[in-house]
């Protein structure tokens, strides 16, 4: 049974990674990113309660004296 040749495995393995790299590398430079990027505030609606429509007045209930 003749034996596997490992000689040529490291060259054929460091090539696909080098050729991987610079695909990768082709891929990511296509793309266009924004060159200063900025937060943008967030704007806040307020929801209006049905009772906030109208005016109110809220009563204490009354209190007895303490002598």
């Amino acid at each position: 049974m003749p034996q596997l040749n490992t000689a040529t495995w490291f060259i054929t393995i460091l090539s696909m990674l080098i050729s991987l790299f610079i695909i990768f590398q082709l891929k990511i430079s296509t793309y266009s990113y924004n060159p200063n990027p900025q937060t943008l505030p967030l704007k806040y609606k307020k929801q209006e309660m049905p009772w906030e429509k109208k005016w109110t007045k809220t009563y204490l209930p009354l209190l007895p004296h303490q002598h």
